[in-house]
């Protein structure tokens, strides 16, 4: 489950969109207003002001004051923006990794291959699917994208997640999905082939129960892996039955030869007989 001080890639690109608009209305607003302000009151034949500061033609501006108010206007500038790029990089690292917000053993892990247009998963008691991730609403997912053929990009625009799929490297990041019932799209965001956008798939987001359920369905049969063993323990018993019956057979073998030798030697011995009658 989600920690109550965590948020979500989505929570931290919303609130990045937000501040860059607020701020971006606000400060359009002051200029367009302070324009229009100097553009009604130095409109040609209005009254003649004794104001110092008037713009004569030809003019260059001074800031008015001895240029305090240009001071104070590229001042402020700069502490907004420099303000706002330092809080925006901080907010980009959470993104990249959040550290003890969310806490490792509250994760589930999901290994990633981009291959042949589509995309295969590997969860942490080996079960696996293809081009459809299920995962529990809200829990952390950890993601380790490769590609198995060529450059590929793992990207989920609902969950902004993006993760390049490149052969014989690991691209690791992370989302989490909140509402069990939603569907998000997969989509491969790197130009790989003709299959390019074919190369789709979908994030189903379960039920922390359902999620188990998924698990145990899709986990490889350890009987089966069971019966090998018991197969190949077999298939060991009935070679080392065929050896001991082979060397049986090598010493029914020689049994034969001996007894051969043995009716050559009576043969012998009747020869020897016949000659001593003679």
């Amino acid at each position: 489950m989600i920690p109550l001080q965590a948020q979500t890639r989505v929570d931290v690109f919303e609130q990045i969109f937000l501040v860059f608009l607020g701020l971006g209305t606000l400060v359009g607003v002051i200029v367009v207003a302070y324009t229009l302000y100097n553009a009604y009151k130095y409109r040609d034949g209005s009254a003649k002001t004794s104001d110092k500061a008037t713009p004569t033609l030809g003019e260059l501006p001074t800031g008015g004051e001895g240029g305090k108010k240009l001071f104070l206007s590229f001042g402020l500038s700069a502490i907004i923006v420099i303000s706002l790029v330092i809080w925006t990089y901080g907010m980009l690292l959470y993104v990249e990794d959040p550290g003890d917000d969310i806490p490792q053993e509250d994760a589930i892990e999901v290994d990633v291959v981009g291959d042949g247009f589509a995309w295969f998963f590997e969860y942490e008691n080996g079960a696996t699917s293809t081009n459809t991730m299920t995962v529990p609403e809200d829990t952390p997912v950890w993601i380790s994208v490769t590609g198995g053929d060529v450059w590929h990009s793992f990207g989920i625009s609902d969950l902004r997640v993006k993760a390049d799929a490149i052969p014989g490297e690991t691209d690791e990041t992370w989302f989490m999905a909140e509402e069990a019932g939603d569907t998000h799209e997969i989509e491969c965001f790197e130009l790989c082939g003709d299959g390019h956008t074919q190369m789709t798939g979908t994030v189903d987001v379960v039920e922390e129960e359902e999620f188990e359920e998924f698990l145990e369905e899709e986990a490889p049969d350890e009987d089966e892996n069971g019966d090998d063993e018991e197969n190949g323990a077999d298939d060991e018993e009935n070679g080392a039955d065929d050896e001991e019956n082979g060397a049986d057979d090598e010493e029914n073998g020689d049994d034969e030869e001996n007894g051969d030798d043995a009716d050559e030697e009576e043969e012998n011995g009747d020869d020897a007989d016949d000659g001593g009658d003679d």
